[in-house]
């Protein structure tokens, strides 16, 4: 999931010193990485989980689905609705969310009870996002912002590169339960870190929002908001199913060493980004299109190769490592004042992205088999890449001068 920027939250909030906060930072960065694992991790399980629960493959697959719609009705209004309250006992809640839901997922046998419970996991993760990074730039001065944003996005590309494969390993050497009862115990870990560690912060004013219509009425915003949907939708119409897709290279039992490819490869992709990003955010938008969709051309043309598959599932991870950067740098300095609304639309569309991933990928899986979702991916990302290049004037333009 992407982070959402609250420049609200900064007016409100400013550092008492100018010391860098590395261990509430690595906090926020911890919310992140159980939230991207909480969400993810029934990707790498879908074998075991379906076997356990006797339901198919893509009917695991749609536990990320309900996921991704928790999230997708509650970043919208719980921002909305929770601006007021301050924000550590609202991190605070979002966090313990978290450990409810991996605890029932755990130990319930009824995939009703799991959709449910995951449903709320969703919707903890969708108040989450709506904190984290807006979080991390009150703690320090102006000057320190972009680091301190970027400390606390660590989380997402070391769970894709080391809790998923971790994860996955786990499930398939001591149980799929096993696994999520490891992440309850990580949240209450987490709760007390937040507890000890991070400040606490006075949430907005009524005279510093910004409406919805409003927000989406700005020149740009539109487009940034298709692309997102497009890109992430592709994402994880591949990776919700990524199991299956392993099968025709003959990788299925490495199934824990591509992921890490994948997250390492998207490690590299966020730390391009964020060096870049300032000035060349539309080249770097258009450049991960590309090479994403290169990607899919690979898995859909030599897939059935084992090394074509690596060299693929590395081009995927790179173009999507920095691609929740990329777009919420162009929606926070499209929409100005209006950053708060703008970054839970971001947040809402990359979720709606998540959720129909999952169903769509469900279905082709189901009906057309998994040959066909590397070149479903491909017309998503041509659809992409036509939307970013004519925003030219606004949303992607040529150059970014401010960061």
């Amino acid at each position: 999931m992407p982070h959402s920027f609250s420049d609200d939250q900064t007016v409100n909030a400013r550092p008492s010193s100018s010391g860098f906060p590395t261990a509430a930072l690595l906090a926020l960065a911890m919310a992140g990485f159980i939230t991207i694992l909480t969400e993810a991790l029934p990707a790498g399980l879908l074998p075991q989980m379906g076997s356990d629960l006797d339901v198919s493959s893509s009917a695991v697959g749609q536990l990320v689905t309900i996921y991704a719609i928790g999230s997708l009705v509650a970043a919208i209004p719980l921002t909305a609705a929770t601006q007021r309250f301050r924000r550590k006992p609202l991190l605070l809640y979002a966090i313990a969310g978290f450990a409810l839901v991996n605890t029932v997922t755990a130990i319930t046998a009824s995939y009703g009870i799991m959709l449910a419970a995951r449903f709320f996991a969703g919707v903890s993760a969708g108040l989450l996002w709506a904190l984290i990074a807006g979080y991390a730039a009150s703690m320090v001065p102006d000057q320190l912002k972009g680091r301190a944003i970027a400390v606390a996005m660590v989380g997402t590309p070391l769970a894709l590169s080391l809790g998923i494969p971790a994860g996955t390993l786990i499930g398939t050497t001591i149980g799929w339960r096993s696994t999520f009862a490891i992440m309850t115990g990580l949240t209450i870990v987490l709760i007390g870190w937040v507890w000890a560690k991070v400040p606490d912060f006075p949430g907005t004013s009524a005279n510093e929002r910004a409406s919805i219509a409003g927000t989406l009425a700005i020149i740009g915003i539109k487009p940034i908001l298709i692309v997102t949907l497009l890109f992430v939708l592709a994402h994880n119409i591949l990776y919700t199913y990524i199991a299956p897709l392993v099968l025709p290279s003959g990788l299925n039992q490495k199934l824990d060493i591509v992921l890490l490819l994948f997250g390492t490869s998207a490690i590299a992709g966020i730390v391009i980004v964020g060096y870049l990003v300032s000035q060349w955010l539309r080249v770097l938008v258009l450049a991960s299109i590309v090479l994403f969709a290169v990607a899919a051309f690979i898995f859909g043309s030599w897939g059935n190769l084992a090394q074509m598959f690596w060299l693929a599932t590395a081009l995927w991870g790179l173009a999507f490592g920095g691609a929740a950067t990329l777009f919420q740098t162009a929606a926070a300095t499209t929409s100005g004042q209006a950053s708060a609304v703008a970054q839970s639309m971001i947040v809402t569309a990359w979720n709606l992205a998540i959720a129909c991933g999952g169903f769509f990928g469900g279905l082709l899986l189901d009906n057309s088999g998994v040959t066909w979702l590397p070149w479903s991916v491909l017309v998503l990302l041509i659809l992409a890449f036509i939307v970013a290049f004519l925003a030219r004037t606004a949303g992607f333009p040529p150059r970014r001068e401010d960061s």
